[in-house]
């Protein structure tokens, strides 16, 4: 059975409800003095609260996909596996394609009515990661009198350890997108779903962790070249555009500010300004402050000189970072530009996050320039 089953978690459902019954049936009987009954007592109980917990577990696990599968739990990712393309001297196939799903809206699946989103494993070649996450295509991408366009990119990454599925089922992306590209209030954009970490069990940061995961160079370097060599993507730093919430957020605002000559837009759903340091990250820095330093977005605004990108920063007026939103817009500096979102309620949430969502492709879209590369 899979982690995700449904089956998984009806046999623990009905597991726990058997333990309820027998627990209540057998009390009487486990209810004397001596070690023997407290023994029973104590494992009774026991055994019950394992399985009600495993039951919450698994049921939580379905709903916000944390992990995906068994061995994603046990942090047995296995190795990146580089495949050569065609001929013995062909060039290094970046990206395998893994099939077409359906957008969830009226004729949905029409791609030239709805656009298709297409599962998608990355291989990158500078970095030596490799992720899995899915693409949504608009639907002119389809339509024969665009066949020659190329289009934006916006990389839309979850929060850690979020599955990349939560953009398509919890955040709606595909939806929002569709309704708002075929009402006109958004360009045609290919947006780039995946999670922000491709190692699992090891929260990253997006960053190039010295001796370590190289996700830095993973999104700044690798993925737009594996995604350019398979989709029309339009040229230039202006044409790429990078979102995301918590954890994503903070990377999209990083890599943007980071990579400026690659990256022209970033935008935050409720993100942080700095990585922590917890028992998912490690150390991060490698022991220097000096490096340490360059990843805090606050730091950077106050020592280094200000990079020409858009940014957005979205929050709420009961939002943990509403403050830190605040002093990072006080120290935002020309060439670099910086708008806000501000909802009056909302939490760290996918339904704070969904209010939020159509303003935020609008604004993406505003600042995307797919001629700037030409």
């Amino acid at each position: 059975m899979g982690l995700t089953s449904r089956s998984l978690i009806g046999v623990l459902g009905l597991l726990a409800i058997g333990l309820l019954v027998a627990v209540v049936w057998l009390w009487p009987k486990l209810a004397g003095r001596g070690w023997r009954p407290v023994l029973g007592r104590i494992s009774a109980l026991a055994l019950t609260q394992v399985v009600l917990l495993a039951l919450l577990g698994v049921v939580g696990n379905r709903y916000y996909l944390f992990y995906t599968s068994w061995d994603d739990l046990l942090g047995k990712t296995g190795k990146p596996k580089l495949h050569a393309g065609a001929g013995g001297d062909g060039p290094v196939k970046l990206i395998n394609l893994k099939g077409t799903e359906s957008v969830d809206v009226p004729n949905g699946g029409n791609p030239e009515a709805a656009g298709q989103i297409v599962g998608i494993d990355v291989i990158g070649r500078r970095s030596g990661l490799d992720t899995s996450g899915f693409v949504y295509l608009p639907p002119q991408y389809f339509q024969p009198q665009f066949k020659d366009r190329r289009f934006p990119v916006s990389v839309v990454l979850t929060g850690y350890p979020g599955d990349a599925r939560n953009l398509i089922t919890r955040l709606n992306l595909p939806k929002i997108a569709a309704n708002e590209i075929n009402a006109g209030r958004v360009q045609p954009t290919i947006y780039v779903m995946l999670r922000p970490s491709q190692t699992s069990g090891r929260d990253t940061e997006c960053t190039d962790v010295p001796a370590g995961p190289q996700s830095g160079t993973f999104f700044s370097q690798d993925l737009p070249e594996a995604i350019r060599t398979n989709f029309r993507v339009a040229p230039g730093s202006k044409a790429w555009g990078m979102m995301g919430d918590s954890t994503g957020g903070y990377c999209s605002l990083k890599l943007a500010m980071l990579n400026s000559d690659r990256i022209g837009a970033g935008a935050s759903l409720s993100g942080s300004y700095g990585a922590p340091k917890d028992g998912d990250t490690g150390d991060l820095y490698g022991g220097s402050k000096e490096f340490r330093n360059s990843q805090d977005l606050m730091w950077r605004l106050d020592n280094v000189a200000p990079p020409p990108v858009n940014l957005l920063l979205t929050t709420s007026l009961d939002e943990e970072n509403y403050g830190d939103t605040q002093d990072f817009l006080k120290k935002v500096k020309a060439p670099t530009k910086a708008d806000q979102l501000v909802l009056p309620t909302g939490g760290h949430n996918f339904k704070t996050w969904v209010a939020l969502l159509p303003d935020v492709l609008r604004w993406m879209s505003a600042h995307q320039d797919v001629n700037a590369g030409v």
